[in-house]
């Protein structure tokens, strides 16, 4: 028999022994210790894993499951990711580890799984971080942890609150050429923006997205299968991710982040700079957020976005085109679909489709996605065809 190609090898398994209850234990704790035996059967230490597959049950978090159980384990993964497939989850975590180490994301991923049997689960002590360092003390709530992020900036580095506000203004101009944009028919202005009310100091209304309805898809196929398509194509030149916490008091910076190592991987694999791009879809959900990656990227240094702003045009006419449906500050954000909105924008630039905002000559975009506090961050760089 011939020994086919490997397309992944398996270099540690932990396990716990199986008992009927629980009591007293969380579900962070048992993923620490069985992950810590698989890290000692693989004779790996922890800053040699980088990427993490997990299950969407764990007891002490509903959401940002991947950066919760890596904060907790001490782990910054350049892949992260939830496989919700049932009894189907353990197997299926396998072949995409493997597929992520082949696409060149990371070497050494860790797929764990793990569940307590407490019949009082009141009584178990929630070990995440958030609940016991960030929401008994106020930060509560994505507006107060970014308005956190946006007055370390300034302190910092003397940003400006006119500095933050010429971004969602640049974007509520780049969504009047989008009739689909919920502020296509809404100009808002510097002053505007700085007149709209404190939500959470320094962080105005208008510059925080407005929950919308709505939702984005793409379909990708191989090269070949492309080759065979109507349409133009568009493809994926590099990607970069990390994740580096959970809870913003966890966080390894307050004013830089997860995007920096992300869009750097994406940019060395795709053999690209920030400053070739002809469009950057930035993920948007906080004038913040585009003021870090911006400086994140390397296009500018550490408190220099603001002047960067001032050199530039942001329409699709500029020089550096950036949000060119809007945003999310300008389009609105269905819910998890508006990171989707930076995609689809850049495949319609890319595919010359982008009618009444048609950057010329397109060829590159950068394209950034964010989750949780500046915690959980992704990079494309995508080129058309």
């Amino acid at each position: 028999m011939t020994m086919r190609r490997s397309k992944g090898v398996i270099a540690g398994i932990g396990e716990l022994r199986p008992v009927r209850r629980t009591e007293g234990v969380t579900t962070l704790e048992l993923i620490a210790e069985v992950s810590r035996r698989a890290a000692m059967d693989a004779g790996l230490e922890p800053g040699q894993i980088d990427g993490l597959l997990v299950g969407p049950q764990v007891g002490e978090t509903p959401q940002h499951v991947p950066a919760t159980v890596a904060e907790y384990l001490g782990l910054q993964p350049a892949m992260a990711n939830v496989v919700d497939l049932g009894g189907a989850s353990g197997p299926g975590m396998v072949w995409r580890a493997a597929a992520a180490i082949e696409a060149g994301m990371c070497e050494a991923v860790l797929c764990v799984l793990a569940n307590t049997r407490d019949e009082t689960p009141a009584r178990s002590p929630n070990r995440n971080p958030i609940r016991e360092f960030d929401v008994p003390f106020g930060a509560s709530g994505a507006n107060i942890s970014y308005a956190l992020l946006m007055q370390a900036h300034m302190a910092a580095y003397g940003s400006t609150p006119e500095d933050f506000a010429r971004i969602a203004a640049a974007e509520r101009a780049n969504a009047l050429k989008n009739p689909d944009a919920i502020f296509h028919d809404r100009p808002a202005t510097i002053d505007d923006i700085l007149s709209s009310p404190m939500v959470a100091s320094p962080l105005h209304l208008l510059e925080i997205v407005m929950p919308v309805a709505g939702g984005d898809a793409v379909i990708v196929v191989s090269a070949e299968r492309a080759r065979s398509l109507p349409r133009n194509s568009v493809h994926l030149l590099g990607a970069g991710e990390k994740v580096t916490h959970r809870a913003v008091s966890q966080a390894p910076s307050l004013t830089s982040g997860p995007l920096k190592a992300a869009m750097s991987r994406a940019l060395s694999q795709s053999g690209t700079t920030a400053d070739e791009m002809s469009l950057l879809s930035l993920y948007d959900c906080y004038t913040i957020m585009v003021a870090t990656t911006l400086e994140d990227s390397g296009l500018c240094g550490p408190g220099e976005f603001g002047a960067w702003l001032r050199q530039h045009d942001l329409s699709h006419a500029g020089d550096f085109p950036l949000n060119t449906h809007g945003g999310q500050l300008g389009f609105g954000q269905p819910d998890l679909a508006g990171g989707m909105t930076h995609v689809v924008e850049a495949v319609r630039q890319l595919r010359g489709d982008a009618h009444g905002r048609q950057i010329a000559n397109a060829r590159l975009a950068l394209v950034t996605g964010n989750g949780a506090t500046m915690s959980e961050a992704t990079a494309l760089v995508l080129g058309a065809g």
